[in-house]
């Protein structure tokens, strides 16, 4: 298994949905037995192999059709581009979310997502935490 050079602190919130996914995919792998064919993906084809590009598209048309979106509105480079401009709305630095996104510089950031960029000032997990709270607030 390939492991990233990065390691970052994810939102409480997704820590919980990934322990239950990953949950899930071990009951999974349990009960496929033998036809199981992947390793210790969280992220994989129901039998666990890797996901291709275009299994995460139509996944994503699913979850989106379900949330009653219109599914071609949004796509992996769209939900990454929402990702840049909620960071920086909530003062997250430039120098940050190129690394959060995977660039080892400014430049590409300062490129690709000029429209979304504007100066901020507070770490990613922590506005993540607080733009979408496990919490209510009150």
């Amino acid at each position: 298994m390939v492991k990233s050079r990065r390691s970052l602190l994810l939102p409480q919130r997704c820590v919980e949905v990934l322990r239950a996914l990953k949950a899930e995919r071990d009951r999974a792998r349990e009960a496929a037995g033998t036809a199981w064919h992947g390793s210790d993906l969280v992220f994989c084809t129901k039998n666990g192999t890797a996901l291709s590009a275009e299994n995460v598209r139509r996944d994503l048309r699913k979850v989106l059709d379900r949330a009653g979106l219109v599914a071609t509105d949004w796509t992996p480079r769209v939900l990454r581009h929402s990702f840049v401009s909620l960071l920086s709305a909530h003062d997250v630095p430039l120098e940050n979310i190129s690394r959060l996104v995977g660039h080892t510089n400014t430049i590409v950031a300062e490129t690709v997502y000029r429209k979304q960029i504007h100066p901020v000032m507070q770490e990613g997990a922590r506005a993540m935490d607080a733009i979408f709270p496990t919490e209510p607030e009150g």
